[in-house]
């Protein structure tokens, strides 16, 4: 984990609201998830998400019940972005109407992907750390979490381009079941990501409540990786392009560009917000970026 209070994230934004006077559990609440899960999609089940949900769509209730009846801002980061989406398209939309004022989706794990998801599986992940344990040490513990398959890059956006390099073979966003094969997963593993990943890749589903989408921009991020010694232990060279330093700028935009679509054929407020020089992280935690986070949070719970 990242040390300093500072670095965890949403603590420094939590700290500025309770500045302007919100505080934990009158008028702040947080709704923690379990990195561990996925989301399932549409009309699969998934018993951890089902009470997940439930328990959150409560929270909502009684903090627009505490707020006197009125709708309430939801703000997430990262993957809890994935999650609040998700998680808001599973309810009513009269319900959505009635309790959500606004959604803030801050650096978000996009559903068009990135290639840090496909590294972590490869090589052991980046996104859980301990002092003194290697992330190669913790592959076989990441390759269980069905939260680790999620945010591959998605064939839409990725196309046929060569995401992973290796002396035997190349594979793109369209050869997953073959690069997991690769990997060492079984058949009945591989079988499970197409039925429960792949159609995740292949849509988008915008919330239609109010909603702005801030990310970072500015930072070299991965494009292509390749591994040229023989395992997939450690990466023998990287090819970088322009991001948040987690997904890529053509990710995001893709992203981007879909939510606005649907939420505007549907005359529902979409504001997408580039942020120079913030990384995946840091857009919560430099103080240039969390300002202009600060402002647009201020702006829609005043309006």
């Amino acid at each position: 984990m990242s040390r300093g209070r500072d670095k965890v994230c949403l603590i420094k934004l939590r700290d500025e609201l309770e500045a302007l006077g919100y505080r934990d559990g009158d008028t702040l609440f947080g709704a923690p998830y379990d990195l561990r899960h996925a989301p399932p999609p549409p009309g699969q089940p998934s018993q951890v998400y089902s009470d997940y949900f439930a328990r959150l769509m409560g929270l909502v209730q009684h903090a627009s019940k505490k707020k006197g009846d009125k709708p309430v801002i939801l703000v997430a980061h990262s993957f809890g972005g994935r999650v609040v989406l998700d998680f808001l398209n599973s309810t009513p939309l009269p319900w959505r109407r009635r309790f959500i004022k606004h959604l803030f989706l801050i650096s978000p794990s996009p559903p068009t992907g990135y290639m840090l998801a496909v590294t972590n599986l490869a090589s052991g992940s980046s996104a859980v750390q301990l002092p003194t344990v290697s992330s190669l040490a913790l592959r076989p513990m990441w390759r269980t979490f069905a939260s680790s398959f999620l945010s591959m890059p998605a064939p839409r956006v990725f196309g046929h381009r060569p995401l992973v390099i290796t002396k035997e073979r190349n594979y793109s966003a369209y050869d997953y079941p073959d690069f997991l094969a690769a990997l060492g997963f079984s058949t009945h593993e591989i079988v499970r990501f197409v039925k429960r990943v792949l159609p995740t890749m292949l849509r988008v589903d915008a919330p239609m409540v109010p909603t702005t989408y801030l990310n970072g921009i500015g930072f070299r991020t991965m494009e292509q990786v390749m591994y040229l010694e023989g395992s997939f232990d450690a990466a023998t060279e990287t090819v970088y392009g322009h991001g948040d330093g987690a997904a890529t700028l053509a990710s995001i935009l893709a992203f981007a560009r879909e939510l606005e679509s649907q939420q505007r054929r549907n005359n529902t407020f979409f504001k997408f917000v580039k942020i120079p020089n913030a990384t995946h992280a840091g857009i919560v935690i430099e103080e240039h970026a969390l300002r202009r986070v600060m402002a647009e949070i201020l702006q829609a719970n005043n309006s």
